[in-house]
């Protein structure tokens, strides 16, 4: 007899937000990404997904060990599917960035049966460094934070156009 790993189904990825909001089990966390090529900044919404905090930055080195660690933390955090940030052009174009993403979804998929949402992400990095600017956060701690800031940012828009379609 196989075991349950031996019978996981691979993730979908999406771009359809009420897809992916209809078919995830209610009250249950969502975990937002910032896929940059040095760290994944990453947020956590609450169970009733209506806010979005900062969580954590992971340290890229290679995709099995990002992998791992990601899962990982959406493992303890019980979490339903991801936001994945998609870092469309200005102009709505995609460039080299998405189609690394749109790799690190396919990845994320065979490993995981967690749902991903692709969502544009034009300006969260911007809109993020402005509001540390705003802080007036040093230099080194806009470093420190903006990648989660960023994922932030990406889950709670995310959040709010979920909310709005789907009531």
């Amino acid at each position: 007899m196989a075991n349950s790993m031996d019978q996981r189904q691979p993730g979908t990825t999406t771009d359809d937000i009420e897809a992916f909001a209809g078919n995830l089990p209610s009250r249950s966390a969502l975990i937002g990404i910032d896929a940059g090529t040095k760290t994944l900044g990453l947020a956590l919404s609450d169970i009733t997904r209506t806010i979005a905090s900062p969580l954590t930055v992971i340290r890229r080195a290679k995709f099995a060990q990002d992998a791992a660690e990601l899962l990982r933390i959406a493992a303890e955090h019980r979490i339903a599917g991801f936001v994945l940030g998609l870092p469309t052009n200005l102009d709505g174009t995609a460039g080299p960035r998405v189609q690394s993403t749109h790799a690190f979804a396919r990845n994320i998929n065979k490993l995981s049966e967690l749902p991903i949402l692709l969502w544009d992400e034009r300006l969260s990095t911007a809109a993020a460094e402005r509001m540390l600017i705003e802080a007036d956060a040093s230099r080194r701690r806009r470093a420190q934070v903006i990648d989660k800031l960023a994922a932030t940012i990406i889950l709670q828009g995310a959040l709010d156009r979920m909310r709005h379609s789907l009531s």
